[in-house]
């Protein structure tokens, strides 16, 4: 399968990405779509993957300061496209975008995918007893 990584948001199709994150994906299943198109706008990179035909069969994004941290996420495949290296074409091309790529400390958050991030070098944290969250608040 031919396929194209981009940059361009006009290019990939959000309304795919979307319906994605919003009934597939473990970690957005049910997110809002004012959410997406505001986690949209606050990206610093935000990456596709367009088959042959334009279609877009991947995603991924990264928020950053642009200077002391990252957190790659919502890296998806379509099933469809899977098995050809698109997941680590669209992790290489977003950690190593001009906005992040110098960027101190790199973060992400996986269920099941710890062998394809440890090709790029991510690692358990080396003193997680350090790193704190504030979950969502309950309404």
């Amino acid at each position: 399968m031919m396929s194209t990584i981009t940059f361009e948001t006009d290019a990939i199709d959000m309304d795919v990405v979307f319906g994605f994150l919003h009934h597939e994906a473990y970690w957005s299943r049910g997110r809002p779509r004012e959410v997406f198109d505001r986690a949209i706008d606050g990206s610093a990179v935000v990456v596709g993957a367009l088959d042959g035909d334009g279609r877009t069969v991947g995603f991924a994004r990264v928020v950053s300061d642009g200077a002391t941290f990252a957190w790659l996420c919502d890296v998806f495949v379509l099933e469809s496209a899977r098995g050809v290296g698109l997941g680590k074409q669209l992790v290489e091309a977003a950690i190593k975008h001009p906005q992040v790529a110098g960027v101190g400390r790199h973060l992400l958050a996986t269920a099941d995918a710890h062998g394809l991030y440890a090709e790029f070098g991510f690692e358990p944290l080396d003193t997680p007893e350090q790193w704190l969250m504030r979950p969502k608040p309950k309404s």
